[in-house]
């Protein structure tokens, strides 16, 4: 039998045994300690099944279970777990008691395999696989480090955040798994570093390669580390008494009235005011951190040294546009409070569940018909995938993603529901039929905690028949239903539209 099988357990004898059955059943296995040693080996060398204990040091199986099963590269991955228990399914893959025989695991294991026929991945423009990469949603940066100081990498991190005008890009250079230096923008060192570790969404490529001997980082890596989630934990609590970035700011004192004496960081800022219009220009312009640099242009303000004053408005979307620069920036707010980190790059995720696949088709065909919009081929695929984007702004999209209804998938709706601005659910048909096949599923979204769910109907029903669907659903009311009639073109792009603005919590 062909394939890797990883065996990621802290009890090396367990680990050792459970190798040993699986070599005997003609498998090739790589065995890791603990969870930043899997992970590395997972993205690099893409295994087909993976044995992990439950409780795996550093990154917990659970964990690791869910960065790999979001990963492009290792989606396809069959999950085993040893743990306490009596055994079962669980949300990413089945668990086995830990007292379980090795040869019992191994033949768990065999009849995974034998069950999975993923495809090869395909190569790049190069003709190379690519390398160990994925989305700073599954994984935060400082984990990343935290793993490739404990494998001793020597290489480059590629950072990307955002699209459009608005993207944003950055690199960390490791040397035996330390930080010696980090870009992001026009800024670099520590303060980039410290920068791109407040990063909660983009993606991120990791190349092993020599770098060069000069460093602009010379503390330990982990006081860094433990450096950027102490002002984290700080911004968090101060967040909005901090100057917003986009505050206009000017100083209202002369240079004759200054003290004499001030520290460093307090002269550059004072300094840089002459020549900044903004709070960023003064972040970008200053070379101590960012959070060090806020703190210091708030108590400039309280001792009325400094002034803030509100930007100018941004400017209105064209005529006809589906969404207002309020509505995108609630959105954006709501990206960058983690719900939807899980998404693809910078936009929004969300999930569609048809009662049928002609009532996905038939919503997909009306949306379509939004400015804005545009379809994404299935191509004959069965499953889990995109079927539709709506623009948002020219750097943020809403992705749809259709997700099958039948039971079957049931194992799947936890990951499609990962991490999504909402779900939609559309009636075709009777509502009867409607209701009884898409019932399973909206149970599993009710047991999540901030799932979101509108009901689109694909009739023009009267108040009594919503109504009724509410009841039958356990609805409190009818604000998440919507009833869109295919057959008037105006009245369902006008509901659409409404539908639209109550994805948003």
């Amino acid at each position: 039998m062909s394939g890797l099988v990883l065996v990621a357990d802290a009890d090396a004898e367990r680990a050792r045994r459970i190798a040993t059955a699986c070599r005997a059943l003609s498998m090739e296995v790589r065995v890791v300690s603990h969870g930043a040693a899997a992970l590395e080996v997972a993205l690099a060398e893409k295994p087909l099944a993976m044995v992990a204990q439950t409780d795996l040091p550093l990154i917990d199986g659970t964990r690791l279970a869910e960065i790999l099963h979001a990963n492009p590269h290792t989606c396809a991955m069959g999950m085993l777990f040893v743990g306490e228990g009596e055994g079962g399914k669980g949300t990413a893959g089945r668990v086995i008691p830990e007292h379980a025989d090795p040869e019992t695991i191994a033949r768990f294991i065999q009849v995974m395999l034998e069950k999975r026929r993923p495809e090869p991945l395909t190569a790049g423009a190069g003709g190379e696989v690519p390398g160990v990469e994925g989305k700073l949603s599954q994984i935060a940066l400082g984990e990343l480090l935290e793993l490739f100081l404990v494998n001793r990498k020597t290489g480059v991190i590629e950072l990307r955040q955002g699209g459009g005008r608005r993207a944003e890009t950055g690199s960390i250079a490791l040397r035996d798994g330390s930080v010696i230096d980090a870009r992001a923008g026009g800024v670099h060192g520590e303060k980039a570093l410290f920068r791109l570790l407040a990063w909660r969404r983009g993606g991120f490529a990791f190349r092993e390669e020599d770098v060069p001997d000069r460093a602009s980082i010379d503390r330990p890596t982990r006081a860094l580390l433990r450096e950027s989630q102490r002002q984290a934990e700080e911004w968090e609590r101060l967040g909005s008494e901090l100057p917003p970035p986009h505050a206009c700011v000017s100083l209202k004192v002369g240079r004759s009235s200054l003290p004499n004496v001030l520290h460093p960081l307090t002269q550059e800022v004072l300094l840089v005011l002459e020549l900044s219009e903004t709070v960023r220009e003064v972040l970008d312009r200053v070379s101590f951190p960012d959070y060090q640099v806020l703190r210091t242009l708030q108590m400039l303000v309280r001792r009325g040294m400094v002034a803030l004053h509100a930007a100018s408005s941004p400017p209105e979307l064209p005529a006809g546009g589906l969404f207002s620069p309020r509505w995108v920036g609630r959105l954006r707010d709501w990206l960058d409070q983690g719900r939807g980190r899980e998404s693809a790059g910078p936009d929004a995720k969300v999930t569609v569940i048809a009662s049928d696949a002609d009532a996905e088709r038939q919503l997909t065909s009306l949306l379509c018909r939004l400015p804005g919009a545009e379809r994404t081929p299935r191509g004959g695929v069965a499953g889990i995938w995109p079927i539709l984007r709506i623009s948002a702004d020219e750097d943020l999209a809403l992705e749809w993603i259709g997700v099958p209804a039948a039971r079957r998938w049931a194992p799947a709706w936890p990951l499609a529901f990962h991490g999504a601005l909402a779900t939609v659910f559309v009636h075709g048909g009777g509502l009867d039929a409607s209701v009884d096949a898409l019932r399973e599923a909206v149970t599993a979204l009710d047991a999540r905690p901030w799932a979101r769910a509108i009901h689109v109907v694909l009739e023009e029903k009267d108040a009594t028949e919503i109504e009724a669907l509410c009841e039958r659903l356990g609805l409190f009311d009818d604000h998440s239903v919507v009833a869109v009639p295919p057959d008037r073109p105006d009245e369902a792009a006008r509901m659409l539209r409404e539908m639209l603005s109550r994805l948003l919590p």
